[in-house]
């Protein structure tokens, strides 16, 4: 099975996550930061792995460590969904259009994190949500779940369509990446024989 739950507990942040890399893309989001539970929930559906998440975080200071602290545990999850990783696809990639907004995102499951973020977000916040938390999230996911990731906005003018492509484009490049690959099922795809 490829599940994995993973519990979180810092001065800073108590978190929980529950994932199911061969779901359906069925969510339950709690972090206390909306556009953040908006943003795990297009992750989640887009990917098609079922996701469960609570976190409760100092969120009085401010929504930083509950981002962060997140990814490192949803990162944590995902490698751990994945054990030794035969017969993934490894690979993934997504250019994806939201409105005025254009994503590229490729990822590979490598092991050896990684990550080019050259999306430049027009606004300081979406509503109450530090835009530069965007790029905190993809850097703990890529750095705990050991992803070789790359994320580029072509072009947007909206930040939160930006915002929001990003993490969608991210999910399908990753729903590609996990996926059982029939041909070689029984194979971990390198040429070292391990990821």
């Amino acid at each position: 099975m490829r599940r994995a739950t993973i519990k979180r507990r810092t001065v800073e942040t108590d978190i929980s996550v529950e994932l199911n890399l061969d779901g359906v893309g069925q969510h339950d989001i709690r972090t206390g930061v909306g556009f953040f539970d908006h943003m795990l929930d297009q992750l989640s559906r887009h990917a098609l792995i079922d996701l469960t998440v609570r976190t409760d975080g100092d969120t009085h200071i401010d929504d930083h460590h509950t981002i962060e602290d997140t990814g490192i545990a949803i990162g944590q999850a995902l490698a751990q969904a994945l054990g030794d990783k035969t017969g993934i696809r490894r690979y993934g990639a997504c250019l994806l259009p939201m409105d005025d907004a254009l994503v590229r995102a490729a990822l590979d499951l490598s092991g050896r994190p990684f990550l080019v973020w050259r999306v430049d977000l027009t606004a300081e916040r979406i509503g109450t949500f530090d835009t530069q938390l965007v790029r905190e999230f993809f850097q703990a996911l890529a750095t705990h779940g050991g992803i070789t990731l790359h994320v580029e906005a072509l072009h947007g003018l909206n930040a939160h369509h930006v915002a929001e492509a990003s993490y969608k484009a991210v999910a399908r490049a990753l729903r590609e990446a996990v996926e059982t690959d029939p041909r070689r099922a029984d194979a971990v795809p390198s040429t070292k024989g391990t990821l």
